[in-house]
């Protein structure tokens, strides 16, 4: 690797550590050290210090939770995207800002190499390098777990503790959990370990103290809870009657939905890299979101535009979750679904219970919904002659007429 500075997305955990300092030794380079504030709730006290400790030169803590909130999160929710019809995307819609904003240190820093440490299994190794690639194709990305040399060096933990203690690296070293986690703003993911076999129960009462957004359904009030969201051209602006920026709906939303048992999935999807693996989340905020915007939708949005942003929901979340945030095609459906949501104005309520979300009422000044054209009494109106639909349905037999005259009745 002739490389001269490197910035690496650094946590202060044992690998990252390991990284920054395995980096700075090979290498020779100068390594910035990276940790994103994404609201995944982990002490950042005496990072900056355990940075410097392992050898890097400069070190970037970086809030960036608004931004995630406001340009990530929100965007992808008017698309409605839910990868594989269950999983809210919430690690794979972190990395890309991530990984831009390693790019802009780069920049800043004068670097020509950036380093992550993400497996060469998984997602996140595709997501950091495409983005990198349509941001800044200038520069080298380093992905040590694929390099032979690192992974003959470090089979194991206690290897990579042995070489943490001999460097006088500064890492508390700690049994394996029986699974890892990755916790952001959105969600909260756990897999591996224990979860690598699909028949073991993530939801059973005996592995409730895995779980850090929500209760269980069972142990949420019995109490259902109503709450109300207000939109504005397809934004949550407020929750509850009080106005509140992205970053704070979110927060908000996951504090009440965890409280109720919302959120929870586990399911078996398939990894852009081939294979398939099992996944717990928790999205309790994200849920709520996702529920309360198609009733908004619901009442709001033409039909021929919402089937048309529907049968696109499954690229866009592919898109998502297989790293290509920033790919020209992923920009042009957004086009697309931004000018979806010009009208998607209103109030929705819902009914939180013991894990269910309910709709519990909507309304809107630009409602679509005209209840007296929609009565089943005398239509006021007149707008809808009944008469009518049997040339409408006339017209949507005939090839079905035809087709079975020619081919016979099934």
């Amino acid at each position: 690797m002739n490389v001269k500075k490197i910035v690496v997305a650094y946590s202060g955990g044992l690998d990252t550590s390991v990284i920054l300092g395995w980096l700075k030794e090979k290498t020779g380079a100068e390594v910035v050290a990276f940790c994103a504030d994404i609201g995944q709730g982990e002490e950042l006290k005496g990072l900056h210090k355990k940075a410097k400790q392992t050898g890097a030169s400069a070190v970037y803590i970086d809030d960036l939770q608004e931004e995630f909130a406001r340009d990530f999160i929100y965007p992808m929710l008017h698309a409605g995207a839910i990868y594989e019809g269950q999983y809210f995307l919430g690690t794979s819609i972190a990395r890309p800002l991530i990984a831009k904003r390693m790019v802009e240190i780069a920049r800043a820093e004068g670097a020509d190499a950036i380093a992550h440490g993400a497996t060469g299994k998984g997602n996140d190794q595709v997501r950091f390098e495409l983005t990198a690639a349509a941001l800044a194709p200038e520069l080298q990305v380093i992905a040590p777990w694929r390099l032979d040399d690192f992974r003959a060096e470090f089979p194991g933990r206690a290897e990579m503790i042995a070489w943490c203690e001999a460097h006088n690296i500064p890492v508390q070293a700690s049994a394996k959990k029986p699974y890892s986690t990755d916790r952001n703003l959105l969600h909260i993911s756990f897999e591996a370990g224990i979860l690598e076999d699909p028949w073991f129960d993530a939801f059973a009462p005996a592995n409730k103290d895995m779980f850090k957004l929500s209760v269980s359904p069972e142990d949420a009030p019995d109490k259902a809870e109503l709450v109300t969201l207000d939109y504005e051209r397809g934004h949550c602006v407020a929750v509850n009657g009080k106005a509140l920026s992205p970053l704070a709906v979110m927060k908000k939303l996951n504090t009440l939905g965890g409280k109720h048992g919302v959120g929870r999935v586990d399911m078996v999807e398939n990894r852009f890299v081939g294979m398939k693996s099992r996944g717990v989340y928790e999205t309790p905020g994200g849920a709520i979101l996702h529920f309360a915007h198609r009733q908004m939708e619901s009442l709001t949005m033409d039909r021929e535009v919402m089937h048309l942003r529907d049968s696109l929901i499954p690229k866009y979340a592919a898109l998502v979750y297989n790293g290509f945030w920033f790919a020209p095609e992923r920009e042009a459906l957004q086009a697309l679904v931004t000018e979806s949501q010009k009208n998607v104005t209103g109030t929705v309520r819902v009914r939180l219970y013991k894990g269910g979300i309910y709709a519990a009422g909507r309304k809107s000044a630009v409602s679509l919904y005209n209840p007296h054209i929609a009565t089943m009494e005398a239509d006021p109106t007149k707008a809808y002659n009944q008469n009518d639909a049997t040339g409408f349905i006339a017209l949507n037999a005939l090839r079905l007429k035809v087709g079975t005259r020619v081919h016979g009745a099934k």
